[in-house]
Order: structure tokens, then sequence, then C-alpha cells
């Protein structure tokens, strides 16, 4: 689809061409193709912000001149490139899309990382916005709190970061990396308001937990061969049946993240039971004489915490480490699944998960495949690729919710066949770097900013 793009120029006090807040100006060119008639008032959009104004030609083309309290208000600044539509039947001019993107904390003290450790993606974003006419800026739960049609947020400006006062946005992204800041109030009336009030696109509104996802996609026949016997871990006959089944399980945290808490149960030969515990340093390893001991010593955890019992995989490794994989899966500028990238997580000595915060490398696909013990060959990646989309397709007919990112963790065991591990709804942005630092802008992140154009109509 072609876009009518347009570059923003602030009239200053000291521009030979003043402007009132009631009067912009617009390429003569773009006012004779939309037939805008220059003593009719029209109504300008950004957002959620609207401003009745009268359009003035001007020769310059690809442009659109305004006064600088409107730009301040709706925190706009010379030089932006925007998308424009004119709707005649309404006679609505939309500038856009706007997108909002809210993120956990901003750091007030700190200039260089204002928002933590997703400040370089905070830029990346920024960067690709420039690059299809679009304007992002950051919301932190901390400036929630009205159901105004205005919100505080940051951009990047001139190379630092300012706050400025920006209307409701097109879009908002869900980025916030704790299920406790998710669920405050303040972040789901925001959500609310911005759906029902301003018919705004959210994207990633929730975190999905294990329980959810493996339930919601065993309702698709056809996705039955990716998933592991998975079940709530709720009593000692749950424990006993599998464990029964496989020689090995495994206990995970339903709503945990980055590795934590992960316990690998094994059955040996003499029906002893030895359990390997996620810590930092690796994993500690405690040997039990009978199942009906080893569910005593996890009774506490069980009853605190919510935990998933899932069947264990004997999984491909490199050099005898564990391998699983990282599909990012997003929506296009057609709002389409497609898989923008798949990397390889090697485990770190003395680990069996794979996750960078535990000491994981990355590697490709191709050549982990090559290094491994994978009997699939060249056709590994594509099986990879082809599971992560059905699953992505799965949480959406499934989950009642809008996503439009989601990290499938996959798994390959010794016989070539392809298995769920988890699906995540905020993918780290660290850990799914791009393997070559000469990528300015990852792809993942482009994509982020062309669906957010689509599903905000731009």
């Amino acid at each position: 689809m072609k876009r009518t793009k347009v570059n923003i120029v602030v009239s200053s006090a000291s521009t030979s061409t003043q402007l009132d807040e009631r009067t912009i100006m617009l390429s003569d060119a773009l006012m004779k193709k939309w037939k805008i008639n220059p003593n009719s008032p029209v109504m300008l959009r950004y957002g959620a912000a609207r401003h009745e104004v009268r359009v003035v030609p001007t020769s310059t083309a690809g442009i659109l001149r305004l006064d600088a309290t409107l730009a301040s208000q709706w925190g706009l600044i010379n030089g932006d490139s925007l998308c424009v539509q004119y709707k005649s039947n309404v006679r609505y001019l939309y500038l856009g899309p706007l997108i909002g993107v809210l993120v956990s904390r901003y750091y007030a003290g700190n200039s260089e990382k204002p928002f933590g450790t997703v400040t370089a993606f905070c830029r990346e974003l920024t960067d690709a916005s420039k690059l299809y006419s679009s304007s992002v800026y950051f919301i932190t739960p901390n400036e929630l709190g009205n159901s105004g049609d205005t919100i505080k947020g940051w951009r990047l400006t001139g190379g630092k970061w300012t706050k400025h006062t920006f209307p409701m946005p097109h879009v908002v992204y869900n980025r916030l990396t704790s299920r406790k800041l998710e669920n405050m109030a303040s972040v789901q009336q925001f959500f609310r308001h911005a759906k029902t009030h301003h018919n705004a696109a959210l994207f990633n509104e929730k975190y999905l937990n294990k329980t959810e996802v493996f339930e919601a996609l065993n309702k698709e026949s056809s996705l039955h061969q990716y998933l592991p016997e998975s079940h709530h871990l709720r009593n000692y006959q749950t424990l006993k049946d599998m464990c029964g089944k496989y020689r090995v399980v495994f206990l995970k945290p339903a709503s945990g993240s980055l590795g934590k808490g992960i316990i690998r149960i094994t059955r040996t030969s003499s029906q002893s039971y030895i359990c390997h515990i996620t810590n930092v340093n690796g994993a500690r390893k405690q040997t039990y004489a009978n199942l009906s001991q080893l569910f005593s010593a996890f009774a506490g955890k069980i009853k605190q915490r919510r935990y998933q019992i899932q069947q264990g995989v004997n999984l491909i490794s490199v050099d005898g480490h564990p391998v699983d994989f990282r599909a990012v899966v997003q929506r296009n500028e057609l709002g389409q699944w497609v898989v923008t990238s798949t990397v390889a997580r090697i485990a770190g000595n003395h680990h069996f998960v794979s996750n960078l915060a535990r000491g994981g490398s990355l590697s490709t696909v191709k050549e982990a495949l090559a290094r491994s013990n994978s009997p699939t060959g060249t056709g590994g990646s594509l099986k990879l690729r082809k599971a992560a989309l059905a699953i992505a397709k799965g949480i959406e007919t499934n989950i009642p919710a809008h996503f439009a990112e989601l990290g499938i963790d996959l798994a390959m065991d010794t016989q070539g066949n392809v298995w769920l591990l988890e699906v995540n709804s905020k993918p780290s942005k660290e850990d799914n770097a791009a393997l070559s630092d000469e990528i300015k802008i990852r792809p993942s992140v482009k994509r982020v900013i062309q669906y957010s154009r689509y599903a905000a109509k731009f």
C-alpha cells in the first residue's frame, strides 16, 4: 500500500510566515489531490487528539507546517516524519501512527540508561519509527493515573530523552516485564481506557502462563504432535502417574521465566529419584529414596506456587550440552504471523536449561544442528519454523487476547521430533539479540513498527 508522508515543520515566533493554533499549511499538491477547500475547516487528528483547523496551501512539497503551541501540546517536533490521510466524507485529516510503548520504569538519575536494560531497545524502536514515518514514545506505570485524553511520556529528541505530554496513542505495545506491574490497577485501567474510549490497538496485553498455554493448544489436534504431556501438579497422584510413565519429568513454575525454579526429576534403575534444581551457579542435586519422600520435600513449594509437570524429552546436544531453540514469531505489515528469527541456545556448564541468564550461549540454528546429534540434517530448521508458526496461530485462536509478538521455545529430540517448551509474550530483547553486531535495527524491531502501522490503519 502506497502511503502519503509529510515532514512536520513547526512554525516558531521568528518564522516569517505566522500561523496560529487554528491554521496549518499543507503542500498545495496534496490539497489539490484531496480537494481540500482552504476556506472550510477540517478536523486534524493525531492519536486521540483532535483540533479544528483551516488548511492553507504552500508550494513546498511534502510538508505540514503547524503552530508551535499546538506542536508542543501534541509532543511533535520540527522534522518529524509521519503518514497522513484525508477522509473527505468527514473532513478529517489524520496524522500518525502514534505508538505508545509501556516500559517498566524510568531511572531519573541515569541519563545513559533511563529505562534500564531496555534503553538500547527503546533507541532502536525510535530509529525504526523514523524509518517508517511513525512516532513512538515511552510510558511507565508511574505516569498512569488519569483517564483523560493525554498522557506524559518520553521520546528521544536530538540524542536526549525528553518528557512531553502526548495524546493517547493509536497503538499500545505492552513491554512491562513484571506481572506485578502489569496487574496494577492503574495499568489495567489504562488498558481499558485506551481500548474502549479511544479504540487503540493494544498488543501483548498480558503474560501467558504455562498451564494456560498447554491447555489452550491442546484444543487443536494438529498441535498435539508438538506438546509434551503436561499437567497442573495438584497432588501426589499426578506426580506418581507422570513419574511412572516417564523416566524424566520437569516441574516448572507456571508463571516462571528465565529458567528460574525449574526442577528435573530422574527415576533411577533402583527406583530412587534424583532432582536437579536450577540456581544461579548451575543445578543443585538432591536424591530421594522414593517418590513419597520426594513429594514431601516439595509439598510446601507446590502449595505456595502453581507448578506444571511436564514429560521429559531426550534433547539433542552439542558437546554434551542440551540445545533448545527460540523462535520470534510476529505479525507483519499485513497483520499475518511470520517467523522473524530463530536461534539455537546451548546450555552452559552444569546447567540443564539454556537461558542466557543461566550461562547459555547463542548459535545459529544451522550451526547448532550441524554440531549436534540431530538426525534431521538440513530439514531441522524448516521443521522448527513450521512448528513455531502453527503454535502462534494456535495461541491466537484459543487465547482471548491480542498478541503480535511471541517468543516460542522449542526443543528437538534425538529422533528429530519438535517439542514445545513454552511460549513467552514478553520475549527478552537481550536473549534474542542478532548474532551480528553489524545490524543497527533488528528485523524484529522493524516488524513491531510495521505491524503498529497496520494496526493503526496507516
